[in-house]
C-alpha cells in the first residue's frame, strides 16, 4: 500500500505541475490531456478502481457547465455580446468611462454566463473598440480579464470552481449572491481604480475620438447584414430570464440549467452550432475529479489535511491565504477539489464554502497565469498582435488581488 501511495503522490504532483504550467515540454499536451493522462495513470497503478472513478465524477457539475455552454453558444449566435459591445461604445464619453463600462459589462456577464466564455467572446470586441476609438487596448484588456474573475465570484454559475462549490455545499443561489454579490461590486470598483492609477497617461484624456463616421453602427457579419439576429436573441433572452428567476426562487440549479439548455436546443439551426461546447474543459474536469478521488481513496487526502488543518480550521483569514497560495501553485479548480472533502465538516461550513469560493477566485488575478480567464484574454490578444507581458500584468494584478482579498476577508468575517 505504501508503494501505491508513493506512486500516487508522484503522479499527482506531476499532473498538478503540468496543469499549473499548462503544457509538457516536448509534447503537444494541454491541461485537459494532462489531467486525463494523470487519471489514467492512477487507474493503471490501482490507486483508484473503475467503480471508485465513476463515483468520483461529479456529474451535476459537468452537466451544469455543459448547459451554461449551450446557453452561451445561443447568446453568441444571436449577437448578444456584439450588442453589448455596441452599447459600451455608445455610452462611453471618456477613457475612464470606457474602462468602467468594459469592467462592469465583463463582471456582470461573467457572474451570469461563466467568466471564461465571456473573455473569449469579448477580447476581440474590446480590441476593435479600442482601435476604433484610438486608445491603447492594454489597460482595457487587463480590466476585462481581472473584472471577469472578480464579477464571477458573485454567483454559483460565475466560474468552474464556484460550480463545484455550489454542488458540494448546496448553498442556495440567492444566498450565495447575497453574500458575495456586494463583494464583487466593491472588487470591480477597486479594479477600475487600480488600472486608472497604473495607466495615468491613458486616462488623462477628457473625451474619446469617435470614428470618422461618428457614433458606431451595429456590427455586421461581414456580408453587410446585421450580426444581431433578433428572433434568436428574443428567444434566448426569454429563456435566460426564466433561468435567472428559477435560480433566485430556489429551484434546483442543475435541473433548471438543463431545462433551459434543452429549450434552446429545439431549433432550426444546425446542432453542431447549438452544441458549441468546450469539450476540453469538460474532459479536464473529468480527469481532475478522478485524480481527487484517487487522493481520497489512497488516504493521501487525510495526510494533507492533517498538515494544513490548523490553517483550514483557523477561520476566514487563514483559509483564504491557504486557498490563495494553493490556487496559484496548482490552479484554482484543483485547489478547490483538494480542499472540498474537509470544508463541509468545519463548524461554520457555509462561511468556509463562501471563503473558499472568494479566495480561490480573487487570487486568480495575482498573475497572468493565475486563471483561465486572464490567460484567454492574453492568448486571444496575442493573435491580434497585442502582447500582455507577465511583469506588465503584475503591476495591476498584485494590488487588485491584495486589496480584493483583504476586503473579502473582512466582509466574510463580518457577515459570515
Amino acid at each position: 500500500m505504501q508503494t501505491i501511495e508513493l506512486l500516487t503522490g508522484g503522479i499527482v504532483l506531476a499532473t498538478y505541475a503540468g496543469v499549473a504550467v499548462g503544457r509538457v515540454p516536448g509534447l503537444k499536451m494541454n491541461r485537459a490531456t494532462i489531467a486525463l493522462v494523470g487519471a489514467a495513470a492512477l487507474i493503471a497503478i490501482g490507486a483508484i478502481n473503475e467503480r471508485q472513478a465513476y463515483a468520483a465524477l461529479d456529474i451535476g457539475t459537468v452537466l451544469l457547465l455543459a448547459a451554461m455552454m449551450v446557453i452561451n453558444a445561443n447568446l453568441r449566435m444571436a449577437g448578444f455580446f456584439t450588442l453589448v459591445s455596441d452599447w459600451v461604445v455608445r455610452l462611453a464619453r471618456t477613457p475612464r468611462t470606457l474602462l468602467a463600462l468594459v469592467i462592469f459589462a465583463s463582471g456582470v456577464l461573467s457572474a451570469i454566463f461563466l467568466n471564461d466564455p465571456v473573455c473569449l467572446l469579448f477580447t476581440p470586441l474590446v480590441i476593435d473598440i479600442c482601435l476604433r476609438l484610438k486608445r491603447d487596448p492594454l489597460p482595457y484588456l487587463i480590466g476585462l480579464g481581472t473584472a471577469a474573475n472578480i464579477g464571477s465570484v458573485a454567483t454559483i454559475t460565475g466560474n468552474p470552481q464556484n460550480l463545484i462549490i455550489g454542488q458540494a455545499s448546496q448553498i442556495p443561489f440567492l444566498t450565495f449572491l447575497l453574500y458575495l454579490g456586494p463583494l464583487a461590486l466593491v472588487g470591480l470598483a477597486i479594479c477600475w481604480g487600480v488600472i486608472v492609477l497604473a495607466y495615468r497617461q491613458e486616462f488623462t484624456a477628457t473625451s474619446l475620438a469617435l470614428p470618422p463616421d461618428g457614433a458606431p453602427k451595429t456590427a455586421t457579419n461581414g456580408n453587410g447584414r446585421s450580426a444581431i439576429y433578433a428572433p434568436l436573441l428574443r428567444r434566448t433572452m426569454l429563456v435566460v430570464i426564466g433561468l435567472m428567476i428559477a435560480f433566485l426562487v430556489g429551484l434546483p440549479i442543475v435541473s433548471s440549467a438543463g431545462i433551459a439548455a434543452g429549450l434552446l436546443l429545439v431549433s432550426r439551426l444546425r446542432p453542431n452550432k447549438l452544441l458549441a461546447i468546450d469539450w476540453e474543459l469538460l474532459a479536464f474536469f473529468g480527469g481532475m475529479f478522478i485524480i481527487t478521488g484517487a487522493i481520497e481513496a489512497t488516504g493521501l487526502s487525510e495526510q494533507i489535511f492533517q498538515a494544513v488543518a490548523p490553517l483550514i480550521q483557523g477561520g476566514v483569514a487563514p483559509l483564504s491565504l491557504t486557498t490563495g497560495v494553493l490556487s496559484n501553485i496548482v490552479s484554482n479548480v484543483p485547489a478547490v477539489l483538494l480542499l472540498r472533502p474537509e470544508i463541509g465538516s468545519l463548524p461554520n461550513a457555509q462561511q468556509a464554502w463562501l471563503t473558499l469560493a472568494m479566495s480561490s477566485t480573487l487570487s486568480g488575478n495575482l498573475t497572468l497565469l493565475g486563471s483561465a480567464a486572464t490567460l484567454i484574454v492574453a492568448e486571444v490578444a496575442a493573435r491580434r498582435g497585442i502582447r500582455i507581458g507577465f511583469v506588465e500584468f503584475l503591476r495591476v494584478g498584485i494590488p487588485i488581488t491584495v486589496m480584493t482579498l483583504l476586503v473579502g476577508i473582512v466582509w466574510l468575517m463580518l457577515v459570515g
